[in-house]
């Protein structure tokens, strides 16, 4: 099979095309074959930042496709079943880079029928990470489900973004009303799309005063990017008891927070780590994504929101290098002809 390895860490000129035989699946395990992996800016930063933890890695957490072969102890897939992965290579070397992956079980969710190969290799990293941010509000639902957010006014910061994109879709779908900011038309044009009730442009626009124009008694849940800029525009906007999830860590930057305004609030800062959430939050998202992409609430694409940047396996260094670059959508490799 076509598989991309790595076996130091560098730029995305280490990764190589290698032919390697697929690994039969052990108990508690299934073998995927690949259609298509989902980059995250997790994939890159791992490589370039941590030397591998195995003689030879293949990238990328996420992706879709069919199970080819299922270890003993395994009993809610099956041969031939469209599925979803995520964390495909966390403390593992099989990612999702390469024709057949070999992967827990418990990181493989059945892919509703009529949804393509393309969102399910767009759930994972974003829609799960989004989902956690949406469930840590005190008093608020530790599931997602249609209603579920009613009355709750969230924000996303960066909602162009993958995890934005999920965020937006996710909150929208659970009957929150949805505010997010952007930095440009035509990232608001895409967050709209997306299903954002209420766009602020932070550089065109006084976004605290326009946001408690939008939420005069304060944003329940903040769906934060990057925390290092944002403080301050968080403490001014949330209301009582609210929450900010933050998700990404500004290239290790440190924040700085205000404590009057925080502390006057009793507002909640939450990191949020998929890696580390546990098995159990890992579960309640797998199976919420699931009724949300039943009722078609999490679709990809241009005219949903997301723009796909396509790459063939043999140029995943490409791929990972748009990433790293900032690329607005959501990069895909198409592993399979």
């Amino acid at each position: 099979m076509r598989s991309i390895v790595y076996t130091h860490k560098g730029s995305p000129d280490v990764l190589q095309l290698v032919d390697r035989d697929p690994v039969e699946p052990g108990p508690g395990e299934v073998r995927v074959r690949l259609v298509v992996s989902g980059v995250n800016p997790t994939d890159w930063k791992s490589r370039t930042n941590t030397d591998p933890a195995f003689p030879e890695v293949t990238p990328n957490q996420d992706g879709a496709g069919v199970v080819d072969a299922v270890g003993q102890g395994v009993g809610h897939l099956g041969v031939g079943d469209r599925v979803w992965l995520y964390l495909s290579a966390y403390q593992r070397p099989s990612g999702t880079a390469q024709e057949f992956a070999t992967v827990d079980a418990a990181h493989v969710v059945a892919l509703p029928h009529g949804v393509s190969f393309d969102v399910g290799a767009s759930l994972g990293v974003p829609a799960m990470t989004a989902h956690r941010a949406l469930t840590v509000l005190e008093g608020g639902p530790e599931r997602l489900s249609a209603g579920a957010l009613a009355g709750k006014v969230v924000l996303v910061a960066g909602g162009a973004g993958a995890v934005g994109h999920a965020a937006i879709q996710l909150a929208r779908w659970a009957g929150a009303t949805v505010i997010s900011t952007v930095s440009s038309d035509e990232k608001a044009a895409l967050a709209r799309t997306a299903g954002a009730h209420h766009l602020v442009n932070y550089r065109t626009e006084d976004a605290a005063e326009v946001i408690q124009a939008i939420a005069p008694n304060g944003v329940d849940i903040v769906v934060e990017v990057s925390i290092v800029q944002n403080a301050e525009l968080d403490a001014a906007v949330v209301g009582p008891r609210a929450v900010v999830s933050m998700y990404a860590d500004d290239a290790g930057s440190t924040a700085e927070l205000s404590v009057r305004p925080n502390m006057s609030k009793n507002t909640r800062y939450q990191f949020v780590l998929l890696y580390t959430v546990g098995a159990e939050q890992l579960r309640a998202a797998a199976e919420d994504i699931t009724e949300a992409l039943i009722a078609g609430a999490l679709p990809v694409g241009e005219a949903a929101g997301l723009p796909l940047v396509r790459f063939p396996l043999a140029e995943t260094s490409a791929a990972h290098r748009a990433v790293q670059d900032s690329v607005v959508g959501k990069v895909l490799i198409d592993v399979a002809d």
